[in-house]
C-alpha cells in the first residue's frame, strides 16, 4: 500500500490513545493533573506510538459528571491550567508527530452554563429555544433511562420558569435543542475555535442524543452532522468525527452516511467490542465470528474504531440476558463490579485476573483486527480500578508513573488502586526496565500494526482455525498479506490453516523470530501456546518480507 495514500487518510489506521487530563500527570504539584504535566509526558506518548491522542474533556465544569457537564465551550478549567497551556500543549505534540481531538460534548450543557440560565430566566429569552421544553412531560419508558441508579425521568421541572426540560442524561445537564439554527451554528463555532488551535477533529459524545431528541423533530436530522463534517473539511481536509453511536449495524450505517461517507468519520464498533467479551468468556471465538460477519463495511474513507474498553463502563447492552450473565459471572460476579444492569465498572487486567498471557493476548487481537484501534490511558501498563470509588470513575484512577505513584507530590485527586494492582506493583518506571513487561508488548503491537497497514485497509476474511477457541483472519490490500491467529483458551492448539493463492510462501513471525512455510495445497501448520498469538506476514520464498508490504505500496 503506498504510504503517501495511507497518510493522506490517517485515521484509517491511526492508534488512538484517550486520556482525561485531570487524572494524567500533575505539573504543579496540586493534586490535579494539567496540561503542564500532560506536556511533559509527550515524549513517553510517542515513544510508546500512538499517533493520536484524544482528550476527554477539559472545559470548565462544576465537575459533577467528570467534565462533562460543561459551563463554557471556549475556555479550559482552571484546575488543568490555562488556554495558554493548551497551546504549549498543542505545539509540544504537534512537534512529536501526534495529533490531538477532543470530546465534543454538545448535546447538552451544565445547568450552571450561562446559556441555560438566560433560558430558564423567561420563556420570553432569546436562549429560551436552545433548550427543550414542555409543559407537561412525555411519557417515559424504561430504555430512555440512561442512568437508572440516579435518575427516573428525563423530564425536570424549572421552578423558575414553570415548565419541564428535557435532560437525556442527569437533571443538571438540560439538552441542547439542535433544531435551532442558532444552535447548530453555535457548535460549528466551537469546533472552529478549537481547530483553530491545532485540534485535528473531535469525538461526538452520545451522537443519537445529540440529533433526535430535538423539537422540533429534525425533517433529516442526519443533514446536522453531514454539515458539520463539511465545515471541518472546509476548514481542515484531515479532520474527524469520531462516533460514539452504540445502536444495532443496520441502523448504525446511517451514522457514516450510508455509502457517501459524509457523516461520522469513525465509529465505535460496540457491538464487535461486547461479542469480543463474550468469546472471551466462552474460550470460544464463535461470538466474534459472528459480529464480524454481520458488520457491514463502512464507506470508502470511514472506518471503525475498535476497542476492547473506555472511559464509561463496558457496557453489555447488545447482548442477550443470557450471554450478559456469562460476561458478569467471568469477569465482574460480584454487585459492586457491576453497573446498571448491564455493563461492568473493571478495567481489562483486572478481567482477566491479572494473567500477563492472557491481557497480551487480548491487546493483540485489538490491534489485529479490522480497524482503528483505541486503547485507554493506563492500559499499557497493565493499570487496575477502584472499586471504593463512585460509578463509573472506577476506571478513571490516576495514572501511575512509579513505585510510588509519580502522579503528583500531593495527594493525588482521586484514589489509586491497591493490593496487586497499586503503584509499587503497576507503573511505567519499572515496566520500561522490563523487556517483558506489558508496557514493552504495547510498543511491539503498535510498531507492527503500524508496519501492517493491511490490517485496517485490508479485505478482511476470517478463516476456519479448526478449533472453537481459535480465531483466525487474514488481511489483504494490494497485493500484500496478512494473517493473524489468537487462542483463546488456556490449553496449546495446533492449528491447520488454510491460505489459498499463497501456496509456497514463507510465513514470518511478526511478534516473534521464526518462519514457517505455506504447503502447496494452501496449508500451513501453524503451533499456539495457551492464550497464544501469532501475526505472520506472507512474502515469496525468496524475498525479504518487509518488502512484500513496501513493493505492494
Amino acid at each position: 500500500m503506498r504510504l503517501t495514500y495511507t497518510s493522506d487518510v490517517w485515521w484509517k489506521n491511526a492508534v488512538v490513545y484517550c486520556l482525561d487530563v485531570e487524572t494524567f500527570k500533575d505539573g504543579n504539584d496540586d493534586g490535579v493533573g494539567d496540561f503542564r504535566g500532560l506536556t511533559q509526558q509527550i515524549d513517553y506518548l510517542a515513544g510508546l506510538g500512538v499517533t493520536c491522542l484524544w482528550l476527554m474533556p477539559f472545559f470548565p465544569t462544576p465537575n459533577r459528571d467528570d467534565g462533562y457537564d460543561v459551563t463554557d465551550f471556549y475556555s479550559v478549567d482552571p484546575r488543568l491550567g490555562t488556554l495558554g497551556d493548551f497551546v504549549e500543549f498543542m505545539r509540544t505534540a504537534h512537534d512529536r508527530g501526534l495529533r490531538v481531538i477532543a470530546d465534543l460534548v454538545v448535546n447538552h450543557t451544565s445547568d450552571r452554563h450561562p446559556w441555560f440560565e438566560q433560558a430558564r430566566s423567561s420563556r420570553e429569552s432569546p436562549l429560551r429555544d436552545w433548550y427543550v421544553w414542555s409543559d407537561e412531560p412525555e411519557p417515559d419508558s424504561p430504555d430512555q433511562i440512561v442512568f437508572p441508579d440516579k435518575e427516573h425521568s428525563v423530564w425536570e421541572y424549572d421552578e423558575k420558569s414553570g415548565q419541564y426540560y428535557l435532560h437525556s442524561f442527569y437533571r443538571h445537564q438540560p439538552d441542547l435543542n439542535v433544531a435551532n439554527p442558532e444552535v447548530r451554528n453555535e457548535i460549528a463555532r466551537i469546533l472552529g475555535f478549537w481547530m483553530e488551535l491545532g485540534l485535528s477533529g473531535f469525538r461526538v459524545d452520545a451522537v443519537p442524543y445529540l440529533i433526535e431528541n430535538v423539537d422540533p423533530a429534525l425533517a433529516s436530522p442526519h443533514d446536522f452532522l453531514a454539515d458539520l463534517r463539511a465545515f471541518m473539511t472546509r476548514r481542515q481536509g484531515g479532520s474527524i468525527l469520531l462516533g460514539e453511536v452504540n445502536v444495532p449495524y443496520e441502523e448504525l450505517v446511517r451514522y457514516f452516511g450510508d455509502g457517501l461517507g459524509d457523516q461520522i468519520t469513525m465509529c465505535f464498533d460496540f457491538i464487535g467490542m461486547q461479542k469480543a467479551w463474550l468469546a472471551l468468556a466462552r474460550s470460544d471465538a464463535t461470538p466474534l465470528v459472528e459480529a464480524l460477519r454481520e458488520r457491514p463495511k463502512p464507506p470508502k474513507d470511514c472506518q471503525w474504531a475498535m476497542f476492547l474498553r473506555n472511559h464509561d463502563e463496558l457496557t453489555l447492552d447488545k447482548l442477550t440476558e443470557d450471554e450478559r450473565q456469562e460476561v458478569f459471572e467471568a469477569f465482574g460476579p460480584r454487585e459492586d463490579m457491576q453497573i446498571y444492569g448491564r455493563g461492568l465498572r473493571r478495567r481489562l487486567p483486572t478481567m482477566l485476573g491479572g494473567d500477563l498471557r492472557r491481557v497480551k493476548m487480548a491487546y493483540s487481537l485489538l490491534f489485529s483486527l479490522p480497524g482503528t484501534p483505541v486503547i485507554f490511558y493506563g492500559e499499557e501498563i497493565g493499570l487496575g480500578e477502584n472499586l471504593e470509588a463512585e460509578g463509573r470513575m472506577a476506571v478513571r484512577v490516576p495514572m501511575q508513573w512509579s513505585p510510588d505513584g509519580g502522579f503528583s507530590r500531593e495527594r493525588p485527586v482521586r484514589d489509586v488502586p491497591e493490593g496487586s494492582f497499586a503503584p509499587d506493583r503497576v507503573n511505567v518506571a519499572d515496566q520500561k526496565r522490563d523487556t517483558d513487561s506489558l508496557l514493552r508488548w504495547f510498543q511491539l503491537l503498535i510498531e507492527r500494526y503500524r508496519e501492517c497497514p493491511e490490517l485496517a485497509w485490508g479485505e478482511c476474511t476470517v478463516l476456519d482455525g479448526g478449533h472453537p477457541a481459535v480465531f483466525a483472519h487474514r488481511c489483504d490490500a494490494d497485493g500484500a498479506t496478512v494473517v493473524v491467529a489468537h487462542n483463546l483458551c488456556d490449553t496449546a492448539q495446533d492449528v491447520v490453516l488454510k491460505l489459498d493463492g499463497l501456496a509456497g510462501s514463507r510465513l514470518t513471525d511478526l511478534l516473534v523470530d521464526g518462519t514457517v512455510t505455506v504447503a502447496q495445497d494452501d496449508t500451513v501448520r501453524v503451533p499456539l501456546g495457551p492464550h497464544g498469538c501469532r501475526w505472520l506476514r506472507a512474502s515469496a520464498a525468496e524475498g525479504p518480507p518487509e518488502d512484500a508490504s513496501v513493493k505492494a505500496r
